[in-house]
């Protein structure tokens, strides 16, 4: 067997950083999640957020609020009686966490205080709810943090 010199050395350590510069390039942005931002109109949305704190703090003020739970033909919201929302319409956020392409939003006419977001377009996942509405003008906001299975 051969002795190692400093050359050999040298050679063995420079191969080594080849290798984990070569793992750094091809083999570490497999594993990277998306991260791209949640709104394409972060910036003109930032100016409008008072009206979201507001719309949040009118919502805070109520003594009940709209709740959701998970059914067989999928999402149930249900307003409570008290509320009376402007045209009987709410509008509805469903933001999905890690996959902007899954999340849902709409408007929907309330039946009997309530509607019905579809299994069909829900994704197991981690979703949050933005629940939006009027009454009298004025403006709520409800939002909840789902994970839906």
């Amino acid at each position: 067997m051969k002795n190692l010199n400093w050359g050999h050395g040298l050679m063995i350590a420079l191969g080594c950083f080849i290798v984990f510069i070569l793992f750094l390039i091809l083999v570490f942005p497999m594993g990277k999640q998306n991260a791209e931002m949640i709104s394409n109109n972060y910036y003109e949305e930032e100016l409008k957020y008072q009206d979201v704190i507001d719309a949040k703090e009118n919502a805070g003020n109520l003594k009940e609020i709209p709740a959701y739970k998970a059914e067989n033909e999928g999402m149930v919201i249900t307003f409570p009686e008290a509320i009376k929302a402007d045209g009987n319409k709410a509008d509805f956020v469903l933001f999905r966490t890690e996959d902007s392409n899954l999340d849902i939003k709409k408007e929907v006419t309330l039946q009997n205080n309530q509607f019905v977001i579809p299994t069909k377009v829900i994704s197991k996942g981690s979703y949050t709810l933005k629940l939006k509405w009027t009454e009298n003008k004025k403006p709520y906001q409800v939002d909840y943090d789902i994970l839906w299975k």
